[in-house]
């Protein structure tokens, strides 16, 4: 997957749109996005739209890091590079899951 994205921003930063390797365009819902004081880096989730949010076999749940614009935009997507950042985000995740589905 590319990282290279569109924001729209008419549907309130809810949507990105990524390029794909064959140069195709494909749209995804924001799931959520978090700071991380330990990593000093910002963090966005999202989904296939379409597909299920859970994360379960049904979709899978995109995690990068970004750089945020001065307007408060995703600005570049960028790669999460370490395994104690991936335990954090998933750590996240799964804190988010349980409170959706105890709402």
């Amino acid at each position: 997957m590319a990282h290279e994205h569109k924001s729209n921003h008419e549907e309130e930063e809810r949507y990105i749109t990524l390029i794909n390797e064959n140069g195709d365009e494909e749209l995804f819902e924001i799931l959520l996005t978090f700071d991380s004081d330990e990593f000093e880096r910002s963090y966005v989730l999202f989904y296939p739209v379409g597909e299920s949010e859970d994360g379960d076999e049904e979709g899978i749940v995109h995690a990068y890091a970004y750089i945020p614009t001065e307007d408060g935009g995703l600005g570049e997507l960028l790669p999460v590079e370490t395994d104690e950042e991936w335990e954090m985000i998933e750590e996240v995740f799964n804190t988010f899951v349980e409170e959706e589905e105890s709402e």
